[in-house]
Order: structure tokens, then C-alpha cells, then sequence
């Protein structure tokens, strides 16, 4: 660790302190040149994925274009936005679970789409005639008639 203040590589840890939420260290240091002290902070960094989209290309993975894609399905639907908050969180969890350099757009839309059926059955169905591309009434109805269904039969 450099001193930001001479700019010397030796510096001493005098104290270390986990956070309270638990997911940092606090470090207070000594600069064995100039003596001066200073405060650093380490933190987990957590890799992210690529992600493939249908074309080849790979972007990173966009926690903001996740949340406007529920909240785009879910416009005007009575969800509250912890449970829209919990589904985000559920689905970045499950991408990190995976451990994958990469992952297709394709999975992650079906992260989203199981999520949304979990939510509201009307904000899934709006995504899913997107993310399926519906080209006519007959594909709203195969989706109302799978939502329709009881649980547990195909």
C-alpha cells in the first residue's frame, strides 16, 4: 500500500476492524517514512459474468438493464418494489452461484421470466411476449393457458 501522502510503499497496519454490515475492513495504517497515518478499506469484489447476447456479442452484465426490464413488466401492476428488489437480488445471486466467466442473455431471460411468474402473472406474461417474440393471439393464449394451469401439471 502506497502512503498518499509521500508516496513511500512502507506502511504498517496499526489497527483492523470488520464493518458493521460485516462486508468490509476498516485498516488504519502508519507510513514508516513520513509517519503520517491514514485509513484504507478492503472490500470483497465480485466479478460479474459477460453476458452473450443472441448476436455473439458479450456485454457486462447491467443490474440497471435488469431493473428496467421488471420494471418495464411490471409497469402499473400493484408489486411492491422489495419484492421487485428481492427478484433482482434473487436472479444476480444465481448468476454469481453459477461461477461462469459467461453466461447467454437467454438464461438470465429465463431467470426473469420464472421470477415475474412468481410476482404477477400479468407483468409475466407482458414480458414473455417479448422475450418470445409473440407474433400473433395464438401465442397470448398458449402463455395465459400455461399460467392458467394448476401447479405441478404440464
Amino acid at each position: 500500500m502506497h502512503c498518499p501522502f509521500c508516496k513511500a510503499e512502507d506502511t504498517q497496519v496499526i489497527d483492523s476492524r470488520v464493518s458493521e454490515d460485516g462486508d468490509s475492513i476498516r485498516r488504519r495504517r502508519r507510513c514508516l517514512a513520513c509517519n503520517k497515518r491514514f485509513t484504507t478499506y478492503e472490500t470483497i469484489e465480485l466479478r460479474m459474468p459477460q453476458v452473450v447476447k443472441q448476436d455473439g456479442s458479450r456485454i457486462d452484465f447491467d443490474l440497471d438493464k435488469l431493473r428496467t426490464g421488471f420494471m418495464r413488466a411490471l409497469h402499473k401492476r400493484p408489486v411492491p418494489t422489495p419484492l421487485v428488489d428481492e427478484a433482482v437480488a434473487t436472479i444476480t445471486q444465481n448468476v454469481l452461484a453459477l461461477g461462469e466467466r459467461e453466461i447467454p442473455s437467454r438464461r438470465i431471460g429465463e431467470m426473469v421470466m420464472k421470477e415475474l411468474y412468481k410476482l404477477d402473472k400479468v407483468a409475466y406474461i407482458r414480458f414473455a411476449s417479448v422475450y418470445k417474440s409473440f407474433q400473433d393471439v395464438d401465442d397470448f393464449q398458449d402463455a395465459i393457458k400455461e399460467v392458467k394451469k394448476p401447479p405441478g401439471r404440464k
